[in-house]
């Protein structure tokens, strides 16, 4: 690999996120741009170099952005969360907002309003939020305090897809309690009927069991690291029953791990339990009847990390990224099982 993790001297990542941000969150009125995603857990993983070709490979699956219909206010925002009509106009919305405060001031306001919504669109636009608020966080870091407009733009990309799209799940009863996240995720009742697409199959969600409870923001965080873990490793053994979606059940809480350092520390609870939210929804919507028998392959993470970006998937990229975030044997071999079952899209 070229760079090492966090680091981008190329500037590569700055031109993609430009390039992109002539294209709207997704195509065909609902499939997710993952592209964004994507090319940040490249470059994050030293694979900087591959980036454009593989957005040459992507470019097929990219729309322009939606019309404009009618500018989101501050005063008027209520009316307008939830209507994907509105994509557009949330974008610009908190262009304007980050354009006049700190980002980090515009993610404390706008995360509570928006973590009812964590599921909403498979979870793709915390996800991407996510990754927007780490790359902004380790350009800090990097670089004394600074950060460029690309990155900055690219929050407001991914918050506003989430306000459009922000649509809560139905009210859930509470299952027994759980003594850990594994526990927790082996014991989702899945949804009635696995057919069709998530939006099929979320409104059929009816109780999740009792885990995460955190009485103070280090808990939280503590118990978020556990549930990444957990569904990170459950891919190994429980991936096959739908290889793309079920990524998303270790993808989404691991966004809003991500994420904890530029919130302030009160929202880290209703973070986790968030979090817990999604991941269960996802468990729920795909889970197989039962787990496979899986052997792993014992590669080192970079390797892992190469074989991912070679491979392409959009899905298996970000998956192996977080797999890298956990970091152990069996997490990487959950990556590997990821790039063994979902379809290439390099040759």
């Amino acid at each position: 690999m070229s760079d090492a993790p966090g680091t981008d001297a190329s500037g590569t990542l700055d031109e993609a996120l430009e390039r992109l941000h002539t294209t709207g969150p997704e195509r065909n009125g609902w499939l997710t741009n993952h592209a964004p995603m994507a090319v940040e857990a490249l470059v994050r993983n030293g694979q900087a170099p591959t980036v454009h070709r593989w957005l040459d490979h992507y470019a097929h699956k990219l729309e322009e952005l939606p019309p404009p219909s009618r500018p989101v206010t501050a005063d008027g925002w209520r009316e307008a969360l939830g209507d994907p009509v509105r994509i557009t106009d949330w974008t610009r919305f908190f262009g304007r907002e980050l354009a006049e405060h700190p980002w980090r001031e515009v993610l404390a306001v706008w995360w509570p309003r928006l973590l009812p919504g964590i599921s909403a669109s498979a979870t793709h636009p915390v996800i991407r939020t996510g990754h927007a608020v780490r790359t902004l966080l380790e350009s800090e870091e990097a670089a004394g305090g600074g950060t460029t407009a690309p990155r900055i733009a690219e929050l407001a990309h991914a918050l506003g897809y989430w306000a459009a799209r922000n649509t809560p799940l139905p009210p859930l009863a509470a299952l027994a309690a759980a003594p850990t996240a594994a526990a927790a995720l082996d014991a989702v009742p899945p949804v009635p009927v696995q057919e069709g697409g998530i939006r099929d199959r979320l409104p059929q969600l009816t109780a999740f069991p009792v885990w995460g409870a955190a009485a103070d923001p280090d808990t939280a965080k503590a118990l978020l690291t556990e549930l990444v873990t957990a569904a990170t490793h459950r891919y190994a053994t429980h991936g096959h029953g739908e290889p793309i979606m079920l990524v998303h059940a270790a993808t989404a809480p691991n966004a809003v791990l991500r994420a904890l350092p530029a919130l302030p520390r009160e929202l880290w609870a209703p973070s986790l339990a968030a979090a817990w939210t999604a991941a269960a929804a996802v468990t729920a919507a795909y889970t197989p009847p039962g787990p496979a028998v899986y052997t792993p392959t014992l590669l080192t993470a970079e390797e892992v990390f190469e074989r991912a970006a070679a491979h392409g998937d959009d899905h298996t990229i970000k998956f192996t990224d977080t797999a890298l975030d956990v970091g152990d044997p069996l997490a990487l071999a959950a990556a590997v099982r990821s790039i063994e079952l979902n379809p290439p899209l390099l040759q």
